[in-house]
């Protein structure tokens, strides 16, 4: 029987405890303090650039980075590797014509994206593959083979 030991990295908001601050700072400067701070924390609809969410896995022969990219198409994304350096780029396109439609309200967001993430030692650059399939990109690195220390003969 094979064990399969996957480990899951948590995604981590580190501006939420200051969520208390953002509530205080709201009634003292109104709509426009509620838009700065949501332009500088990166909050949803404050125009800021896209981040797609990424999860990062890892078995014991790989590590698998899955991305969420609805409503982007797979020629709209590239997987690039440079010098250790995984790289996530594509574009979300907003292909409505605004002229048939009157927008009440948009909390999604378009335009260019871009992730990077760095090689943990043991990746192996040369064994990367990717797949794209209902809107989220998995990309697999597979590990370099352990190596075992060996013991080494002493001449006398």
């Amino acid at each position: 029987m094979v064990e399969n030991k996957e480990r899951s990295v948590s995604r981590r908001e580190p501006f939420g405890e200051l969520a208390d601050f953002r509530s205080l700072w709201s009634p003292l400067f109104g709509r426009e303090g509620r838009g700065l701070l949501d332009e500088l924390w990166g909050r949803p609809g404050s125009g800021r650039a896209l981040a797609p969410s990424v999860d990062i896995t890892e078995s014991d022969s790989a590590y698998i980075v899955s991305t969420e990219l609805p409503g982007t198409k797979r020629e709209d994304v590239t997987v690039e590797l440079e010098d250790d350096v995984l790289t996530i780029r594509g574009e979300k396109r907003n292909e409505r014509e605004e002229k048939k439609e009157k927008r009440r309200f948009v909390e999604r967001t378009y335009g260019a994206f871009s992730r990077s993430f760095t090689l943990p030692a043991n990746a192996d650059p040369d064994r990367v593959t990717a797949s794209f399939e209902s809107g989220v990109l998995t990309v697999t690195i597979a590990k370099r083979p352990e190596t075992k220390p060996r013991v080494v003969d002493i001449k006398s």
